[in-house]
């Protein structure tokens, strides 16, 4: 099995490129999230992959990060996703909110992805509601290069940085992830965007 590519860009479509790795072109599909961060036609990459073997085809999907892979592992672990809404949930609910999303059944969120209607979107945030926390808070890009990595998980995650720091210190502090999710979710506008405050409002919540 393939868990890895390592090549340069040949052409990119709109959900899948074609990486050329010594001289062999492969078929990579993946969300816009990775394509956007992986680069340019042209650029050398990494991809991390996903092989899935049928009779019939064996198809690959790549990701720039692991936490991205995580969450499409855990997506399709729910009756009635595919990759195809896999990649569409993940184009609208970025993998560093979707615990988040998921954690106040956000179900308005999860719908507006392309294929997800109302008994699906509820599905999902009931079978992945403790699942969630299985999901590691600490991405690993392997796209074009480090530094385009970091800018692009940095453009992506600013506005919940402070909200992974807070869960991330709950962990750390014994408190599951889910509990630590739900609880940073209801402290929020008790905080003002100050990790501190955050924390310590957080704790509040997980000892009412």
């Amino acid at each position: 099995m393939i868990g890895k590519l390592s090549g340069i860009i040949d052409e990119f479509a709109t959900n899948f490129l074609i990486l050329d790795v010594g001289g062999v072109g492969y078929q990579i599909y993946a969300s816009s999230r990775t394509l956007g961060a992986l680069g340019q036609t042209g650029d050398a990459a990494k991809v991390l992959i996903d092989t899935h073997v049928r009779e019939d085809a064996i198809t690959l999907y790549g990701f720039a990060d692991k936490v991205e892979q995580s969450w499409f592992r855990l997506l399709l672990s729910v009756q009635g996703v595919g990759a195809k809404a896999a990649f569409a949930i993940l184009a609208v609910c970025p993998p560093e909110q979707l615990g988040f999303i998921i954690a106040s059944g956000d179900k308005a969120s999860v719908q507006r992805a392309d294929g997800v209607g109302p008994k699906l979107a509820a599905r999902i945030l009931t079978e992945l509601k403790d699942k969630a926390g299985q999901i590691d808070l600490s991405p690993v890009s392997v796209g074009a290069s480090v530094d385009k990595s970091v800018k692009q998980g940095a453009a992506i995650g600013t506005a919940s940085s402070i909200d992974h720091d807070a869960v991330s210190a709950l962990v750390n502090l014994g408190y599951t992830k889910s509990d630590a999710y739900s609880a940073v979710l209801r402290a929020k506008d008790k905080a003002n965007d100050n990790l501190e405050l955050l924390i310590v409002e957080a704790l509040k919540e997980l000892s009412a």
